[in-house]
């Protein structure tokens, strides 16, 4: 095999997204897309390429030519989507999170382990360059003993209330990105997890028994600490900062902006903003990780974002929220079966 013939489910934002790469990458070869509208897809240029567009997802999981799937479409779909692909033997590529409901994720997990396919998450910051080169600089040792880690996540609007209604709530649906790279970056369990949240960006969170504003403390099981402050609304742009404190330095990675030009006059020194979204700040990270997920595939090695870590994050916003709701710390046994 030389390319992976791959299928994708879901043709909304992040559907038309990963199509555009795997058309443009040479370790793919795009045979299908499914979804239960396909007419806003239709006249889409670079489309035209993809030989079947499909309202039938089956058309995808029974076609023998295809070696893995891209599960895109709404979270609520993913379980049922999961299962068919590992039985039809496709490798998945499944985007965050994998379920709402931990044990149907749990039960799933067994599903893909029975039927021996590969699976990887779509955590993209882990593929982001500057994120990887923080990620290298800890497990080098170059700064020691991680003491405390830092991850400032917020985005530059807040969605519309349609999509606050389904998305599951800040913790699974935003946070959960943070969760998966603090995790990353520690390399140590999570004992236990405090959140103070709170809706100040617009009502129609609270509406919604949803939050736009958070504080996350976490402690690690070597007693380190981790701090995560979110919010649905930075008027300057998408913020992406991450930083690790140890016994023998730190590393930190600053916001990416469009360019690295500082303007000092008199008056003002100026800079840009930071870049406005994910789909600019991630681009880089997008790419990599499907070419990584396709090369795990060809070359049989082990994904970088595996089941494991899309249970674990999955937990972490169980946890979050269940913390948020009870005003309390909440140990992550309790959710040990």
């Amino acid at each position: 095999m030389s390319k992976v013939t791959v299928g994708i489910i879901g043709a909304g934002r992040i559907g038309q997204l990963h199509a555009r790469n795997i058309l443009l990458s040479d370790n793919y070869q795009l045979k299908g897309i499914s979804d239960v509208y396909t007419d806003h897809i239709k006249d889409i240029e670079f489309l035209q390429a993809v030989p079947v567009i499909t309202n039938e997802a089956d058309d995808i999981f029974h076609d023998p030519e295809i070696d893995a799937i891209f599960i895109c479409s709404s979270t609520d779909t993913h379980i049922d989507f999961i299962t068919k692909a590992a039985q039809n033997k496709k490798h998945i590529f499944c985007e965050k999170p994998i379920s709402f409901d931990i044990e149907k994720t749990r039960s799933v997990l067994e599903t893909v382990k029975e039927h021996d396919v590969k699976f990887q998450v779509g955590f993209n910051r882990r593929f982001d360059h500057h994120f990887r080169k923080a990620y290298d600089v800890v497990r080098e040792g170059t700064i020691g003993t991680p003491h405390i880690i830092k991850i400032t996540s917020r985005d530059p609007e807040a969605p519309p209330e349609e999509y606050i209604k389904r998305s599951g709530g800040l913790f699974i649906d935003m946070a959960i990105h943070d969760f998966d790279m603090i995790r990353y970056l520690s390399g140590q369990p999570v004992q236990n997890i405090t959140v103070k949240a709170a809706s100040l960006v617009d009502e129609k969170f609270s509406r919604n028994q949803d939050v736009d504003t958070a504080i996350i403390t976490i402690t690690f099981a070597d007693g380190s600490l981790g701090v995560i402050d979110n919010s649905r609304q930075a008027v300057y742009g998408y913020d992406q900062r991450i930083e690790v404190f140890g016994n023998q330095g730190m590393v930190q990675v600053e916001n990416e902006k469009p360019t690295n030009v500082k303007i000092s006059t008199s008056l003002t020194v100026t800079e840009d903003k930071p870049k406005y979204f994910f789909l600019e700040r991630y681009n880089e990270g997008y790419i990599a990780e499907i070419n990584e997920f396709a090369q795990s595939i060809l070359s049989d090695r082990p994904v970088l974002a595996t089941f494991e870590d899309g249970l674990q994050a999955e937990l972490l916003a169980l946890a979050a929220r269940k913390s948020w709701q009870e005003n309390r710390t909440v140990e992550l046994t309790e959710f040990d079966r």
